[in-house]
């Protein structure tokens, strides 16, 4: 199930003459690009989000919605849906407007200190400040390659998985040997409303990048006959009446066995790609764009990076870091949207009745 999307929803260009002018653009609609519309509202700065994606959510809500994170502060357990919807109920107030299902292609900074915006649907801005939080880029799945397999794909070959109750009483392979292959691997495994009738785990060798825990729990149900494990790599298919219905696997010993299955399921990672923002003119580091720690600003003021796209010394890919960085580059966007104010002071949403009323809450009555 997608998220819920209460703030309003623009996807198509015409609905506006000229460019969109407006204090700030978010480019990503994770939980990252999510929390920085907050930080941004909080100082009464009004944001558009541009995602490719269809729905907000981003990475969570793409690759594991219903996984469990267990590291976002004061929720001990949430899935990737969860803390989308928590998100978006908490930025409410702020009225985002949300542009999805497209990339921004052109960013160019203008005489009067505006960035240009156009997004690939023609969508255009006017902006003084931009922030981006695309995670690790436009991200794809590293594919399959085997001649021919590709026209299964989204039937009977998937490299995500978005319901798993359509693999119920399948007869599974699943190709892969890092967190996701043996997540998934075991969940269908498991006996509930999403038991697979069989499951078979194929890797290229014995090693895994997964949790030993998780490795060590696949091997045990190995030893009970109730999965199977095979070294080997996918090397062709045999296919009947337009289905598939094996594949061909060659071991580490040359030999090629044929293994029968309903559906295929490929974890081989993520390939991250800048794609236009390579283009950028913006200082680049192993595909992650270079930022300070002081506002979390790129090589060119008035564009911040927040989230997985970034680099500095000591960073850390975790969302609560993303979170750190959206409060930072938000008040350094600040004197760049409000120069006439100064600096700008720090005030807590506890006390603050100018916040409250930023929020839509009541500001408290202490005795």
């Amino acid at each position: 199930m997608e998220p819920q999307l209460n703030q309003e929803v623009i996807n198509t260009a015409h609905e506006h003459e000229g460019p969109i002018e407006t204090d700030a653009v978010i480019i990503g609609a994770g939980p990252v690009g999510l929390f920085q519309v907050f930080e941004l509202g909080l100082l009464e700065i009004k944001a558009h989000v541009i995602d490719s994606l269809a729905y907000p959510g981003g990475q969570p809500i793409e690759l594991y919605p219903d996984k469990p994170i267990y590291d976002i502060p004061a929720i001990p357990v949430c899935t990737g849906k969860e803390l989308t919807d928590a998100l978006l109920k908490q930025i409410e107030p702020f009225g985002a407007t949300f542009h999805l299902g497209q990339t921004v292609n052109t960013v160019q900074k203008q005489d009067d200190g505006r960035f240009f915006v156009e997004t690939s649907k023609g969508t255009r801005f006017l902006t003084k400040t931009i922030f981006i939080a695309a995670g690790v880029g436009a991200f794809e799945p590293r594919t399959l390659k085997v001649d021919g397999l590709d026209q299964f794909q989204d039937s009977q070959l998937f490299y995500r998985v978005k319901n798993p109750a359509d693999f119920a009483g399948k007869n599974l392979m699943v190709v892969g040997g890092g967190d996701s292959a043996l997540d998934w691997a075991l969940n269908f495994v498991a006996d509930g409303p999403n038991k697979a009738e069989s499951v078979i785990l194929v890797h290229r060798r014995d090693g895994f990048k997964a949790a030993p825990a998780n490795v060590a729990k696949m091997k045990e149900l190995c030893e009970a006959y109730e999965m199977q494990f095979i070294v080997g790599q996918v090397t062709g298919y045999e296919e009947r009446d337009g289905r598939l219905v094996g594949a061909k696997v060659t071991g580490g010993d040359g030999v090629t066995r044929v293994v029968p299955l309903d559906v295929m399921l490929v974890f081989f990672g993520l390939s991250p790609k800048l794609g236009p923002i390579a283009e950028w003119q913006l200082q680049i580091e192993r595909k992650q764009l270079v930022v300070d720690t002081e506002k979390f600003s790129t090589s060119i003021p008035g564009i911040f990076a927040v989230g997985d796209i970034n680099t500095y010394p000591g960073k850390k890919k975790l969302i609560l870091s993303g979170f750190h960085e959206c409060a930072l580059a938000a008040f350094g966007a600040a004197s760049l949207i409000f120069p006439e104010k100064g600096k700008i002071h720090l005030q807590y949403t506890t006390t603050s009745p100018k916040l409250h009323k930023v929020l839509g809450v009541e500001s408290p009555v202490f005795d």
